[in-house]
């Protein structure tokens, strides 16, 4: 696919996200609001990041200091796991000015990351190349992580729920089940991808660093 197929279809995902029935179905399921969350981190951000490296729209090349992986991946896990205690929860899933700022900082810390693995500047640069790995597997961890303590958790962390509906329980099994397939899967394959990627290049210049 090239890259403004790639864009295009990222940007056709978040408005799909954030225009469709998914922010009505949030505040009272759980799994709604993960699913929000998923799309947006792990279906959007890596598509637009895809379609923007390389291009006039790249910013890792303007400003390389802003999309360091390792500190790129420091800061999603700071906002996604900020964003899922209780009272951050509570915010995004009961006020419509919450929920737009809590999928707001999901998209630019989703996009960072991306950004930073996939960028032209880690396209010029083994050493960046090789931390985007790092970054992708570390976020791959601690969502991998924090979908098991949502999907395993013996009692509701939230008590959002609609009367006659899955229970809050529930609920937060099968977000933290959808954390697990798809934030955890979709990290994971990006940093085997990189690396592979990274491998091949490094094989093409030889060992002295030049082209073989």
């Amino acid at each position: 696919m090239t890259r403004p197929v790639l864009l295009i279809t990222g940007l056709v995902v978040l408005a799909a996200t954030w225009l469709g029935p998914l922010p009505s179905l949030a505040p009272q399921y759980f799994s709604a609001h993960m699913t929000m969350h998923m799309a947006v981190v792990a279906v959007a951000a890596p598509l637009i990041a895809l379609g923007m490296s390389g291009g006039r729209t790249d910013p890792t090349h303007r400003y390389p200091a802003l999309f360091s992986p390792i500190p790129a991946s420091v800061v999603e896990l700071l906002i996604v796991w900020g964003w899922h205690a209780p009272a951050l929860h509570h915010a995004a899933r009961t006020s419509s000015g919450g929920l737009v700022v809590e999928q707001g900082m999901f998209l630019v810390s989703g996009l960072l990351v991306w950004l930073a693995a996939f960028g032209s500047e880690a396209r010029r640069s083994g050493h960046r190349a090789g931390a985007g790995v790092v970054a992708l597997l570390l976020t791959s961890m601690h969502m991998t992580l924090l979908g098991a303590l949502l999907s395993l958790a013996p009692r509701a962390l939230y008590g959002h729920g609609v009367p006659g509906g899955p229970s809050p329980l529930d609920e937060q099994h099968l977000g933290g089940a959808i954390m697990l397939g798809v934030g955890g899967v979709a990290y994971l394959a990006g940093g085997l991808w990189l690396s592979v990627r990274l491998l091949n290049s490094r094989e093409l210049r030889g060992p002295g660093g030049e082209a073989a």
